[in-house]
């Protein structure tokens, strides 16, 4: 199956955003993509709380993830939007990092809540706090798919391989892993890690990223690794889109989780164990 990941450089405009990726997917649909994936937060990159507080909506409000779904209905595809970010009804205000399956008739099919947060220094001059902003999901989701079983993930979910392996086992064929990651960490981790989540599960692991220097209304300015990645079930990298924006189209082969699960049964030799 056809299979389309959108590499993309969002600004903190939703609005504009929105055009980017609908125009993007009318050409991944044109050149045959059958399901097109997004990076994380889709709808808005940015720093700036105030920015966000003033640009976000509630799900059932939200202009990027309705204009999004009509587009996936008008082309007939699956589309995973990798994540947006979203105002929620907690008391403490925080958003979630929302990533959707959504349908070709345009049904949301499963939605999932980014677990793990980046709380990170990871430079003496680069400080994450995602927890200040963001509250953590609490549960791990499998989108069921007529293309198979996709197990769903957000950027620093990357770094827990207890998740995958849960997904897998849960029946995942496909693991997803939407992005924004760090220049500094993805050209140390981004691509060993991938490759490891594949190999490991003997899954498909497709992660659509976010690249380049981010337009700002406010805020400190953010810069992303890009290099949206397709790693097969037994690790060979089929896609490293570099930095810059645009779409990427592979063939998505069930036969090949099947062949390298059989050749390396590791999932099925998990053994609990004691200690230490």
């Amino acid at each position: 199956m056809k299979t389309a990941l959108l590499q993309i450089t969002s600004s903190d405009d939703p609005a504009e955003n929105l055009q980017v990726v609908r125009a993007m997917m009318s050409d991944a649909a044109r050149q045959g993509a059958r399901f097109i994936l997004t990076p994380e937060v889709t709808n808005c990159v940015s720093t700036s709380t105030t920015r966000q507080r003033q640009v976000l909506q509630h799900e059932e409000d939200d202009a990027t993830l309705a204009g999004l779904r009509e587009q996936a209905q008008a082309l007939g595809v699956w589309l995973l939007i990798g994540s947006l970010a979203i105002k929620t009804h907690d008391a403490d205000g925080r958003f979630a990092n929302r990533s959707y399956m959504v349908g070709p008739q345009g049904q949301i099919v499963a939605r999932y809540d980014k677990i793990h947060m980046f709380d990170v220094q990871v430079t003496e001059t680069e400080t994450f706090r995602e927890s200040a902003n963001y509250r953590p999901g609490d549960r791990a989701v499998i989108a069921e798919t007529d293309f198979g079983a996709v197990g769903m993930s957000v950027c620093y979910d990357l770094r827990f391989a207890h998740l995958y392996s849960g997904l897998a086992r849960a029946g995942a064929r496909i693991l997803t892993v939407p992005a924004a990651f760090s220049p500094v960490t993805g050209a140390a981790h981004w691509q060993p890690l991938l490759r490891a989540r594949a190999i490991e599960n003997g899954c498909w692991v497709l992660a659509p990223a976010q690249s380049g220097m981010h337009a700002k209304t406010r805020g400190r300015t953010r810069h992303t690794y890009g290099h949206s990645l397709v790693v097969a079930p037994w690790g060979e990298v089929l896609i490293d889109a570099g930095t810059e924006p645009g779409i990427h189209i592979f063939e998505l082969d069930d036969t090949s989780v099947t062949e390298a699960r059989r050749r390396v049964p590791s999932l099925s030799h998990i053994r609990p164990f004691d200690g230490p």
